[in-house]
């Protein structure tokens, strides 16, 4: 049985490792962390393009080209979702990055979810919007028509996120992927809520996958980083030069290490992710001081369908918003015990957010209202602790609402 075969469970301990021996007649059974910023090579080719040394055969020159553990965990990447090149960078948010700046040249016109990370907002209107003079059209990529209307002669990308962070929305990667077909236009999407255990985009007729791997990846809250995967030569040629040297934007060989060693238990983190998370969904839906629940692994989530058909599981991340004010939310942030108040998310521990004054801070006071992220709308990363003590910290902290 080769790689191809495996299952996903199987691909996340193991894919990656075999070919890594540090020397002959060693031969480690995870990859080792190669620190060396360079590498001695045989002889002198004047023929050769140097930056164009195949890790694959063991060449490497510097580690901002190639480095054996991020090699080792771009293939491991490509392989959990299925595609035939995948790009570590230094951060999910170098990863949009690139691949926007591969995709976009100034005067295009981008079509994206208008539901997106504040972070994703930001870079669309400043750095192509202001920066590049690329139009963007946000919209409300739910409706695939809405996507649709919004297309243009100038239009080379569409960019979305699904589940969107934090208002949970949905879109039909498989309709959208019809229409960037027809268009002829780059589609991508960020996978980073639901990560390769639980949505493969690229399966669904994306072109491109981005991940903060900083997220359920790695898993552990102890490593900031990002990926690119797709199947396009093309693209990949592109993105690598934007990673090597166009940005030199590429992944510490520590955090290949930390990264490779978190993929290990990914299956094992997203079972457990999504089941604490569909009971504490379940608990707040019934409570009194809630006053919405957004997961869509709940039945009246208004996409739970469309989740059921394109995802193989509904992640660990969920909103809901209380029925109080601003004061009435922050004491009952201050009453838990369980879930520190902290951005990001996918880590072991579980961890709760207020979009308003945190993430989606750079957006207007009337942005935010339109979009519907209220003064009491909180995100919580359900972590892989006991249920029980999670439920029992979130009852206690809103009887107090």
């Amino acid at each position: 049985m080769n790689d191809n075969e495996l299952l996903r469970e199987t691909l996340a301990v193991t894919h990656g490792e075999r070919g890594q021996a540090p020397a002959p007649g060693v031969e480690d059974v995870v990859v080792p962390l190669h620190l060396s910023s360079t590498y001695s090579i045989p002889d002198i080719d004047p023929d050769a393009d140097l930056e164009l040394l195949d890790p694959d055969a063991g060449e490497y020159l510097y580690s901002r080209l190639s480095n054996p553990t991020r090699n080792a965990l771009e293939h491991r990447l490509a392989a959990l979702e299925g595609a035939e090149h995948a790009l570590a960078f230094v951060s999910g948010t170098a990863a949009i990055a690139a691949t926007m700046m591969a995709t976009v040249q100034p005067g295009d016109h981008v079509v994206a979810f208008e539901d997106l990370y504040g972070g994703t907002k930001t870079m669309l209107n400043r750095l192509l919007g202001e920066k590049l003079g690329v139009e963007v059209s946000f919209v409300d990529a739910t409706d695939v028509s809405n996507v649709e209307e919004a297309m243009s002669e100038d239009t080379t990308l569409i960019w979305m996120e699904t589940p969107t962070n934090p208002l949970m929305h949905l879109c039909d990667i498989e309709a959208i992927a019809s229409v960037a077909d027809e268009w002829n236009v780059t589609f991508g999407v960020d996978n980073t809520f639901l990560s390769p255990y639980f949505q493969n985009p690229l399966s669904l007729g994306a072109d491109v996958v981005v991940h903060s791997t900083t997220k359920f990846l790695n898993g552990h809250s102890d490593s900031i980083g990002g990926a690119v995967v797709t199947d396009s030569d093309d693209l990949m040629d592109e993105l690598a030069f934007l990673q090597r040297v166009g940005m030199g934007s590429m992944l510490s060989p520590f955090d290949s290490y930390m990264t490779l060693r978190g993929i290990k238990t990914l299956p094992l983190r997203m079972r457990q992710h999504e089941e604490n998370a569909m009971e504490i969904a379940r608990f707040l839906e019934s409570h009194d001081a809630v006053t919405r629940v957004l997961y869509p692994g709940l039945e009246s989530h208004p996409q739970h369908e469309l989740a059921a058909r394109q995802q193989s599981g509904f992640g660990g991340v969920l909103s809901f918003e209380l029925d109080t004010d601003l004061d009435g939310t922050a004491e009952f942030l201050g009453n838990l015990r369980e879930f520190p108040l902290a951005v990001s998310l996918g880590g072991v521990e579980s961890l709760i957010e207020h979009p308003a004054t945190m993430t989606h801070s750079p957006l207007s006071l009337t942005e935010r209202e339109r979009l519907g992220i209220s003064n009491s709308l909180l995100r919580l990363s359900v972590g892989v602790e006991h249920v029980d003590d999670l439920l029992s910290d979130l009852d206690a902290a809103l009887s107090v609402v």
